[in-house]
């Protein structure tokens, strides 16, 4: 009887019990802060009473048009379920309010009543997401279920544990080396399985984050980042309990960083552990071979990292580029410079993750006792 489905029951659990230790503690810690929250419902628009619009000319030749929307919406649950609420609400035409769509209210206690807070866009995302993982379901079959559970487990960390342990003041440098760990042993062990393969891709992957993370250290300090980048960070400045902006900065450049490092040590470690099934290679072949295909992997990859970063943060390029700032000024903003850190970081430890997976992949499994 194979083994591999109690190795994966005996880590899908041993996952689960470490996010509930986890989140315990620092709901613990973080219960203090809790704030009250602002009602919400959903609903649903049954009726445009009135729609006005309204030109603005922003220069010469460009305007904007919004529209005056005064409907009637019903709530669809909660305490004010099937209430039906008069209220305005001001937008563009391209997003004007219209019968039958689904939309948030929110209450505002100091006038007595709800207004538009936002659409309900969560239905298209869950639906979109459930095509997606049904199709990798499909094509993966078994290793599809064990990417899904993983990427469960690890988005589960996210938000059940590192974050509530950021707002609970725990050290954020720790606790994102440990997310990090986290993540990458729950989705070896479950895509890969137990094995030397996963042993080797896991130290490779570990040994490129430290080294990213140590990198990124350095940059924090020579290059005076202060984590003031952009609107959130104001606001987490602004909470009542302190929190760390430039360790913010340092968490989500390991944590972006995380996925492609770990693609390119376990490509390196999987590849390798094929050539090793079929050829008597030795230590120094199998190094060279492991340098060999990291080369090609690091070229889509590296381009896969950087165009993902600059496309997410395309936007506020855009912004800053427009403005009368020149080229030199530009890239000396603080914005600017921890995107292109972002990007740098996490390539330096794809660079290091290469040649330490192919030389600890090498020393495994040119082993005698190597399977």
């Amino acid at each position: 009887m194979s083994k591999k489905p109690l190795y994966y029951a005996i880590t899908i659990v041993s996952a689960i019990l470490l996010l509930v230790v986890g989140n315990i503690s620092v709901s613990r810690e973080s219960s203090a802060g809790a704030r009250h929250e602002p009602t919400i419902v959903p609903a649903v628009v049954t009726e445009i009473v009135s729609r006005t619009e309204e030109y603005h000319v922003i220069r010469p030749g460009f305007s904007i048009t919004y529209v005056d929307i005064d409907f009637v919406a019903r709530i669809t649950s909660g305490e004010h379920d099937g209430e039906y609420i008069r209220t305005a609400h001001t937008v563009m035409t391209d997003t004007e309010i219209r019968r039958g769509d689904r939309i948030l209210l929110i209450y505002n206690e100091f006038r007595g009543q709800f207004f538009f807070f936002d659409f309900v866009r969560i239905n298209h995302i869950f639906l979109l997401g459930f095509v997606f993982f049904g199709l990798l379901l499909a094509f993966g079959r078994g290793k599809g279920v064990a990417a899904t559970v993983a990427l469960g487990l690890t988005c589960a960390a996210i938000f059940l544990v590192f974050i509530p342990a950021i707002l609970a003041g725990v050290n954020i440098y720790a606790a994102t080396f440990l997310l990090c760990t986290y993540g990458v042993l729950v989705t070896l062990l479950l895509v890969v399985g137990f094995n030397t393969k996963t042993l080797s891709a896991a130290l490779g992957c570990l040994g490129g984050i430290l080294f990213a993370g140590g990198l990124m250290l350095i940059m924090n300090v020579t290059l005076r980042l202060t984590g003031f980048v952009d609107h959130d960070a104001q606001q987490l400045f602004a909470l009542p309990y302190p929190v760390n902006l430039r360790a913010i900065i340092f968490s989500g450049v390991i944590i972006g960083a995380m996925g492609a490092i770990m693609d390119v040590a376990m490509s390196i470690a999987s590849s390798l552990w094929e050539l090793k099934r079929f050829d008597k290679a030795d230590f120094a072949e199998l190094f060279k071979s492991g340098i060999n295909i990291g080369q090609d992997i690091m070229g889509t990859m590296l381009n896969t990292l950087i165009l993902a970063y600059i496309g997410s943060s395309l936007s506020m390029i855009l912004v800053l580029s427009a403005g009368t700032l020149s080229p030199t000024r530009l890239m000396n903003t603080e914005m600017i410079a921890v995107e292109i850190l972002r990007a740098l970081i996490g390539s330096f430890g794809m660079l290091l993750a290469i040649p330490l997976t192919a030389a600890i992949c090498a020393w495994l499994y040119s082993a005698p006792s190597a399977q």
